[in-house]
């Protein structure tokens, strides 16, 4: 059986049509592994995003805050203005000859002295106003550009993944039943026995090492039968770090909606050591995560089409443990 796929996700490669049934099974696995590292890329898309908007809404307040300082110095320039201050003090033979008596002219001169003193103050405090909220316009108005850049990205990247998840979607519909069963263990790992899952869980609160930890497993448990959605972070559907993401804050840890950054926190754990809440992470540069539950097995959110599930941990692209609770 020869079957079309969709172009690939990764920039500058192409795959021909796949001759057999077996080549159009494996052509199938791997084009669902790149729409999920194109999913993941999203993710991660979003989080730049969100950190872009979340700089340009505090500069832009740093930068209200800069010009309320240069309108609050204003009314007091131009007051100075309105005097005739700022025309500059009268001249030393002005006010001898303005003045009655030498104490009064003594004390007219400190007192020009004093003002000329205050309005040098001022309009060099309203200059470093004014330059100060020139600069900060300046970082809010890149901020802003960064965020809207930011949100392009997400968007092209979300309509090139719907294309492409539509293409993949379409494809594994070809394959037959032993096909569609070959890609789904390719992608989402070998399965395991409903008892073999049942033991994992029920010895998995008091395995873990952290409360924490046991609530998470309990909570990405419960998800099981609940569909892949790209992008999803529940409570209805999941991707993989959706999934990983809505477990841990139910036991009050926050996690990033991204299997990348996931991947980069808590402390690294060894293949040897796993216990059940660790994080085990898939493919380099890493675009897939499952929480393990002992027993040799994860729960996971692995591929469109397939819910959540319990497999075992041993699949292809294995690349690490990290431990978010210590």
């Amino acid at each position: 059986m020869a079957v079309g796929f969709a172009v690939t996700l990764v920039p500058g490669t192409a795959t021909a049509a796949p001759a057999t049934a077996a080549d159009a099974a494996t052509a199938v696995a791997e084009t669902s592994r790149q729409v999920e590292v194109l999913a993941e890329q999203v993710n991660d898309a979003q989080l730049a995003a969100d950190a872009a908007l979340a700089d340009a809404a505090t500069t832009d307040a740093a930068a209200d805050v800069a010009d309320a300082d240069v309108a609050a110095l204003q009314p007091r320039v131009r007051a100075l203005v309105l005097s005739g201050i700022l025309s500059g003090p009268q001249s030393g033979m002005e006010l001898v000859l303005s003045s009655e008596s030498a104490d009064e002219a003594l004390q007219r001169w400190a007192l020009y002295g004093q003002l000329t003193d205050n309005t040098n103050d001022l309009l060099a405090d309203l200059t470093v106003a004014q330059d100060a909220a020139a600069a900060a316009r300046a970082t809010s108005d890149a901020a802003a550009a960064a965020a809207t850049a930011a949100l392009d990205a997400v968007t092209a990247q979300q309509t090139q993944l719907e294309a492409d998840l539509a293409g993949y979607e379409a494809d594994f519909a070809r394959l037959s039943a032993v096909q569609q069963a070959a890609v789904v263990t390719a992608v989402a790992g070998p399965e395991v026995s409903g008892a073999q899952t049942a033991a994992a869980a029920a010895a998995a609160p008091a395995a873990a090492p952290t409360e924490a930890a046991a609530i998470a497993v309990q909570t990405a448990l419960a998800q099981v039968g609940k569909p892949y959605v790209v992008a999803a972070s529940g409570p209805n559907g999941f991707d993989c770090s959706g999934l990983t993401q809505f477990a841990y804050a139910a036991a009050g840890v926050s996690l990033p909606h991204s299997s990348r950054t996931q991947s980069t926190m808590g402390a690294a754990v060894s293949r040897a050591d796993l216990q059940p809440g660790d994080l085990v992470f898939f493919y380099s540069p890493v675009s897939h995560v499952g929480m393990y539950i002992g027993n040799g097995q994860m729960v996971h959110a692995s591929v469109s089409g397939r819910p959540v599930a319990v497999t075992s941990v041993d699949k292809p692209g294995y690349a690490g443990a990290r431990r978010p609770t210590a």
